[in-house]
């Protein structure tokens, strides 16, 4: 353990909160709100309630196991030796830009620049100083770089509390806020956690159109439309309806969380949006993105890991959600034309939801000259119900 007495002995030594002090000031300067601090200790409650969301399924689309259950609840997985997490707090919300018809929603978190730099940099900050104070090493920095149960120790520090909806509620600034973690072998002073809940609010549940929120402060991810519309395989049939107009994310929950509505928008311009095009794309655009454009639109952002092609199987999605016929001349070009089966047995699924005689046509001339048996299959149930109806209305 290294405690403060023992560094640099040839120098006045900054009780812990001087220390805790100091980190905030630069925290603050790089666009951190909340600053407080958790004794990095093993928290068996977090690993257990991991480990039975693992086991229920509920996050079988990233592979996740026992083994990372058991990481992410144990800091000294991430640094040996660990004694205290410092937690960190930056709002993020901004005003929702005006949407016209047929353009796609984009959470909140990825208008803006990717926030693993903007995080990062405080995060490096914050170390950089704990470094300079012991005369040594003795921080290690977390921001999506290894397991860590961030919401868990940002209760414990009481930087907030963790809603229905899953994400951590802070005080003042809501639920749109990223975290960011700090693991030092220093044995800073531990914050208290806050004594607030959600009570009987069941508003996030309410507005959750896919049931993702089981009621109990767990989410199936594998219902989540945050989830579902990052998955670089088929998104399932029976959940496609339910994405409706998001094309990244969804801030449903969030929007219904009474405490981040009162918070307001307080990201300020650091969480700005690039431009309106990158907030609401415009869902034609957006089904024909290609790699270049989706470069330089795009890799700034925190849409920028998963590539072009499933931003547009998301656009034929909300094209099919949205039932316009004036969208079958792109799906049907698409359905064809399209380098990729993702995005082709989308479209093929949108054309069947719109269901117009044109849509019926364009799925019927693809189904002869389509090899790929994934898109096949898409058309065949785009074209089953309609099929059976004429069948049913000839006999």
């Amino acid at each position: 353990m290294q405690r403060l007495r023992s560094m640099n002995p040839d120098r006045s030594q900054p009780s812990s909160a001087a220390i805790k002090a100091r980190l905030a000031a630069i925290a603050r300067a790089h666009g951190a709100e909340s600053l407080r601090v958790a004794r990095a200790v093993p928290d068996e409650r977090t690993h257990e309630r991991m480990r039975n969301a693992f086991a229920r399924g509920y996050f079988t689309t990233w592979a996740y196991d026992d083994g990372y259950a058991r990481a992410a609840s144990d800091p000294n997985a991430v640094l040996e030796g660990a004694r205290s997490i410092v937690c960190l707090a930056f709002p993020y919300a901004t005003r929702e830009p005006r949407r016209t018809h047929l353009q796609g929603r984009v959470s909140n978190y990825a208008w803006s620049a990717d926030y693993h730099d903007r995080v990062r940099a405080a995060l490096d900050a914050v170390a950089a100083e704990l470094d300079a104070i012991a005369g040594t090493s003795v921080a290690k920095v977390a921001c999506d770089t290894a397991p860590l149960a961030e919401r868990a120790y940002a209760a414990a520090a009481g930087l907030g509390w963790i809603g229905k909806h899953t994400n951590l509620i802070a005080p003042v600034l809501g639920s749109f806020v990223f975290l960011g973690e700090v693991l030092t072998t220093l044995e800073l002073e531990p914050d208290a956690p806050l004594k607030k809940h959600c009570g009987t609010c069941a508003r996030c549940i309410d507005a959750c159109p896919t049931g993702a929120l089981r009621g109990d402060y767990t989410i199936d991810a594998t219902r989540c439309i945050g989830d579902l519309n990052q998955r670089t395989d088929v998104i399932p049939r029976e959940m496609r309806p339910l994405i409706g107009d998001w094309v990244w994310g969804c801030d449903l929950c969030q929007l219904a969380c009474p405490p981040t509505a009162i918070a307001g928008n307080r990201g300020g311009a650091a969480a700005a949006p690039f431009d309106d095009v990158t907030a609401a794309p415009a869902l034609s655009a957006l089904l024909k993105l290609r790699s270049g454009e989706f470069k330089r639109r795009y890799s700034r952002t925190a849409m920028g890991w998963r590539g072009a092609a499933v931003l547009r199987r998301n656009a034929a999605i909300a094209l099919g959600n949205a039932l316009d016929r004036s969208t079958v001349a792109g799906l049907v070009e698409v359905l064809q034309e399209d380098p990729n089966a993702l995005v082709r047995g989308a479209a093929a699924w949108a054309l069947g939801r719109i269901g117009s005689p044109r849509a019926l046509a364009g799925l019927q001339a693809a189904r002869r000259s389509e090899d790929d048996a994934s898109v096949t299959e898409e058309i065949d149930a785009a074209l089953e119900p309609y099929e059976r109806k004429d069948s049913l209305g000839s006999s």
